[in-house]
């Protein structure tokens, strides 16, 4: 199972970094992320940055679009 968990992991990370780079999705990446953060902590690690780097993002994107909004 972990074996699984790890490739399909690797895989979907992998997919989301080619996506990034390319148009697409990047929550390929917090998918990856997801799987991985159940047996290495160090993903784990990165998964919670992910999450409050787009915590951080979507806070300054509402601010941005009700600024523009009260103009």
């Amino acid at each position: 199972m972990k074996l699984a968990r790890t490739i399909i992991g690797g895989t979907l990370v992998l997919g989301g970094i080619v996506l990034t780079i390319l148009p697409g999705s990047t929550f390929l990446i917090l998918a990856g992320l997801v799987l991985l953060s159940v047996d290495f902590p160090r993903a784990r690690m990165w998964l919670k940055r992910c999450q409050t780097g787009m915590s951080n993002g979507a806070r300054k994107l509402d601010r941005y679009l009700l600024a523009r909004k009260l103009r």
